[in-house]
C-alpha cells in the first residue's frame, strides 16, 4: 500500500507539476485503493501539493486509522461527504481513490452518488477557463474490473495510474495519461501469469504507458477557432504530456543587419498582452533587441508532435514586474545575473563562484542588468505533425487590436 501510493503520487507529480496545479483533492473508499489514495495524500503533501482529503465510510483496522493520524499530523484537512458538490471547482485535482481492482459494479451509498457527482465534473470543467484534472487509481471508480464503463456512468479520468498490472477494463481507457505504478512485483508472480511488464527508469516509482494523445486538427478545419490564443491549450497539453520543461522555446532574434542568432530560454508569463522571458540586457539578444525588436519563438513539443510558432515585436517590462518576478527567485539564484556577463568569456568557472560570494555578501538588492522581455505577437503558426507526413498547419495574423485572421 505503501509502495502504491508513493507510486499514485509520482505519476501526478510527472505530469501536473505543483507550480501550475497546486491544489488537490483525494477520494478515498474504505478499501485498498482508499489506503493509496490516503498514502499519496501524504507524499502529495511532501512534494509541494495543497491537500484535502474526503474518506467517508472509514477503515476502523489499524492500517488505515494509521494512514489517517498521519495525515492528522499534517494537518491535512478533512472534508465531509456533504460538502464536495461546492467545493469541487475550487480544485486543480481530483484523485478518485474509491474503489480499486474486485469492484463488479454494484455501487452503494454514499459512493453512488459522489460517482454521480464526478461524472458530472465534465460539464462544469468545460464551462470554466481553469483545466483540472481527474485521475483514477487502479480502475476508474464506477467501472467493472474487467468489463470497464458498462453503464455509461462511471468515472472518465484524464489519468489512470494502474497498479502492479493493469486491469482488463483499462483496454476502455481513453483519458490522456495511463501510468504503472509499482515495480513491486516479485518475479515468480511475473513468471506465474506471463506478465509483460515495461521497464522502470532509475528510481521511480512508475512507468508511462500507452500513447500521448495527439489533436487532429483536420477533424476541425470547418470550426477552426477565431482566437490564436488557445496556445493555453496547447501549453497546458504539453505540461500535462509529461515534459520536463514544456514552457523551454527557441527565441530568435536578428542584428540591424539581420544576422540572425536563436538560444533557449524559459516562458515566465502568457497572456493575451504577449510572452514574457527575463534575460541578462547585455547578452547577445538583449543587444540585438534593442537595435532590433523584431523577433520570433519557436515551441516544439516532440511527445506530441506539436509545434507552435510566434513572430512579433519585444518590448522591455516594467522594472515593477521585473522586480516581481525576481522576488520569486531562490537568493542564490538571484545573485547569477549580477555577475554573469552572458556571451561573454571567462578563465574558468571559479571566478564566478567568487563573485557570486563577495556580492551576495555586499549586496542584497537585485540586479540592474536583468530584467524581462516581451513579445507582443503579430502572428501565429501551429503545427500537428502527423505520420502520413501531410502535416496541418494553422496561420493567424493581426487586423489590429484584439483581431484576428486565420489562414
Amino acid at each position: 500500500m505503501e509502495l502504491g501510493g508513493l507510486s499514485v503520487a509520482s505519476a501526478i507529480a510527472e505530469v501536473y507539476r505543483p507550480s501550475e496545479h497546486n491544489l488537490v483533492l483525494v477520494i478515498c473508499g474504505p478499501g485498498n485503493n482508499g489506503g493509496h489514495g490516503l498514502v499519496a495524500a501524504r507524499h502529495l503533501h511532501h512534494f509541494g501539493y495543497k491537500l484535502c482529503v474526503c474518506y467517508p465510510n472509514r477503515n476502523l483496522k489499524p492500517l488505515f486509522t494509521g494512514l489517517v493520524t498521519q495525515l492528522d499530523s499534517l494537518s491535512i484537512p478533512f472534508l465531509s461527504i456533504e460538502s464536495l458538490p461546492q467545493e469541487y471547482l475550487n480544485f486543480d485535482i481530483i484523485v478518485d481513490a474509491i474503489f480499486g481492482f474486485s469492484f463488479q459494479g454494484n455501487r452503494k451509498p454514499p459512493f453512488d452518488n459522489l460517482i454521480r457527482s464526478l461524472v458530472s465534473l465534465r460539464e462544469h470543467y468545460q464551462e470554466s477557463k481553469k483545466s483540472r484534472f481527474v485521475v483514477s487509481v487502479d480502475i476508474p471508480s464506477g467501472w467493472h474490473v474487467d468489463k470497464g464503463d458498462t453503464t455509461g456512468e462511471g468515472i472518465k479520468p484524464d489519468m489512470l495510474v494502474s497498479l502492479t498490472a493493469p486491469k482488463l477494463c483499462a483496454k476502455e481507457f481513453l483519458g490522456s495519461y495511463h501510468f504503472l505504478g509499482g515495480r513491486f512485483v516479485p518475479p515468480f508472480i511475473v513468471q506465474k501469469y506471463k506478465l509483460r511488464l515495461p521497464p522502470y527508469t532509475g528510481t521511480s516509482m512508475c512507468v508511462q504507458i500507452g500513447k500521448p494523445p495527439r489533436t487532429n486538427l483536420k477533424a476541425r478545419e470547418e470550426n477552426v477557432e477565431a482566437d490564436p490564443f488557445q496556445f493555453k491549450k496547447w501549453l497546458d497539453d504539453a505540461a500535462a504530456a509529461g515534459l520536463k520543461e514544456p514552457k523551454a522555446v527557441s527565441l530568435s532574434t536578428a542584428t540591424k543587419d539581420g544576422k540572425p542568432s536563436s538560444r533557449v530560454v524559459l516562458l515566465k508569463k502568457f497572456d493575451r498582452g504577449g510572452f514574457v522571458w527575463c534575460s541578462n540586457n547585455g547578452s547577445r539578444k538583449g543587444r540585438e533587441i534593442s537595435e532590433n525588436p523584431h523577433a520570433s519563438l519557436l515551441f516544439y513539443w516532440n511527445i506530441l508532435n506539436r509545434q507552435v510558432r510566434v513572430e512579433g515585436f519585444v518590448q522591455k517590462v516594467s522594472n515593477e514586474e521585473s522586480e516581481e518576478y525576481f522576488c520569486t527567485r531562490p537568493r542564490e539564484i538571484k545573485i547569477v545575473p549580477a555577475v554573469s556577463k552572458t556571451g561573454t568569456e571567462i578563465s574558468g568557472r571559479e571566478i564566478l563562484h567568487q563573485q557570486c560570494k563577495e556580492l551576495e555578501e555586499k549586496y542584497p538588492e537585485g540586479p540592474v542588468n536583468w530584467g524581462g522581455y516581451r513579445l507582443i505577437p503579430e502572428s501565429f503558426e501551429f503545427w500537428q505533425g502527423d505520420e502520413s507526413c501531410v502535416h496541418t498547419r494553422l496561420r493567424y495574423f493581426s487586423d489590429g487590436e484584439n483581431e484576428w485572421r486565420c489562414k
